[in-house]
């Protein structure tokens, strides 16, 4: 599974409108250089995410959103966000911005598991439950044209290095391509990032946050 040749500020507006769809969001507002839209309930707060931009034009949208409840974040480097917002700002922990473009994937379900895949208009949800019923790993696939955005990739410290992350995100693959999605999107954590370049995923950009004093 290859990179997309796709622009940052295409795959960057793609992962907005994807993770909207995952999160049960309204769909981004289109702002000069980006986007602004909710972070995802419970939270009430708000994020503006920039694909093009300048130190002088973050500082600026730093400044307009330093009432509580705003963040930034950016596709570039983590020292210039750092750079252009106050210091009173808290940096969050790394991201990094990732694609591939679906192809079929072999996987299995790990021994003692099952796993339950379910689509609702333009999200999937894949879920992998244990033999007790207990649930042990999630994740969610929002649909935007061509794309599928994964988000909220989580296994239960009790069931994690057991192939569960692995599993889920080449059933979802599968389904995906199945659904007519030819490129997959992603942010993931530092931690996150090994597990998706093992599964073909290829790095595009850092994708840091900050957020002002008092969030």
């Amino acid at each position: 599974m290859s990179a997309t040749a796709r622009s940052i500020p295409e795959l960057v507006m793609a992962w907005g409108r994807g993770r909207a769809v995952s999160r049960l969001t309204p769909q981004p507002t289109p702002v000069e250089g980006g986007f602004e839209v909710a972070v995802g309930r419970p939270s009430p707060e708000i994020r503006q995410v920039f694909h093009t931009y300048t130190l002088d034009s973050l500082a600026e949208a730093a400044e307009r959103l330093s009432q509580p409840g705003r963040q930034l974040m950016i596709a570039g480097p983590t020292d210039l966000l750092r750079r252009a917002v106050p210091s009173t700002w808290r940096m969050d922990d790394a991201g990094h911005l990732m694609t591939v473009r679906f192809a079929p994937a072999r996987f299995a379900v790990p021994e003692g598991y099952r796993l339950s895949i379910e689509t609702e208009g333009a999200l999937t949800v894949a879920r992998a439950f244990y033999d007790t019923g207990d649930l042990a790993a999630s994740a969610r696939l929002g649909r935007t044209d061509a794309f599928g955005v994964f988000d909220k990739v989580v296994t239960s410290p009790a069931h994690q290095r057991r192939g569960l992350g692995s599993a889920l995100m080449r059933a979802l693959s599968n389904r995906a391509l199945g659904l007519g999605m030819t490129e997959g999107l992603l942010v993931g954590s530092d931690e996150g990032r090994a597990l998706y370049e093992h599964l073909g995923w290829a790095f595009v950009s850092d994708f840091p946050g900050a957020r002002g004093k008092g969030d």
